[in-house]
């Protein structure tokens, strides 16, 4: 499993707040597979859009962004394969788009409109991931 970190700096009515996203990347069962993440640092303010990007190597990747807030589990997002997929379950703000090419091809992950509230680590997986199910990471609220 290969681990990259890619921050994001927020401006927030004068003040910095920096978001954090860590993409979580998996080499799945092939070993010709390959991810990793196209930049490492990026800066935003508040309301502006933010794209993170993987690009890989696989052919028929199925590929699965998750998101995880500060003492919680990584809850999933969006699952991605070949042409454009949202998911409007979860926020409206947040898509993906996989655009493939012939030697390699890029998974993007795009919040429309930043806030601090997005201040979480990202992760980009190719499947299988570590559990293999993206059903099973998400976090139960106890009322």
């Amino acid at each position: 499993m290969l681990l990259f970190a890619l921050s994001v700096l927020v401006t927030l009515l004068g003040q910095q707040q920096m978001f954090y996203f860590l993409l979580l990347l998996s080499p799945g069962e092939v070993s010709t597979q390959n991810i990793k993440p196209l930049d490492t640092v990026k800066h935003v303010s508040e309301g502006d859009p933010v794209t993170l990007s993987c690009s890989y190597s696989d052919s028929n990747a199925y590929l699965q962004w998750y998101r995880q807030y500060p003492s919680s589990r990584p809850e999933f997002l969006l699952f991605a394969y070949e042409k454009n997929h949202n998911n409007d379950l979860i926020l409206s703000r947040i898509t993906a788009e996989v655009i493939k090419a012939k030697d390699q091809s890029h998974v993007n992950l795009t919040i429309s409109s930043a806030a601090v509230s997005d201040s979480a680590l990202y992760y980009c997986a190719l499947q299988p991931t570590v559990t293999g199910n993206p059903a099973t990471l998400y976090k139960k609220h106890h009322i």
